[in-house]
């Protein structure tokens, strides 16, 4: 991943939160056509994102086990002080 997108990759963990939410919403704020920002399809790659769907109910994003950790490491890393 690009230093530029690492840091947008952790803002969308942070953004989904700890529930999810729904895709149509994830989507509209976070797909870009921009080949050099790819967060969205990156956080999908690095199987940071698990996508629900219960029959009859609408489809949702929630950040995975994986993601969270991912996150919990970096977030951490960049918080301790200097």
């Amino acid at each position: 991943m690009s230093d530029a997108v690492d840091p947008l990759v952790l803002d969308l963990l942070e953004w989904i939160g700890r529930e999810p939410r729904p895709y149509r919403e994830v989507i509209d704020a976070w797909r870009t056509s921009c080949p050099r920002l790819p967060v969205w399809e990156e956080a999908n790659a690095r199987g940071f994102l698990d996508r629900l769907h219960a029959p009859g109910g609408e489809a949702l994003v929630a950040v995975s086990e994986q993601g969270r950790a991912h996150l919990a490491a970096h977030r951490t890393m960049a918080r301790r002080p200097a």
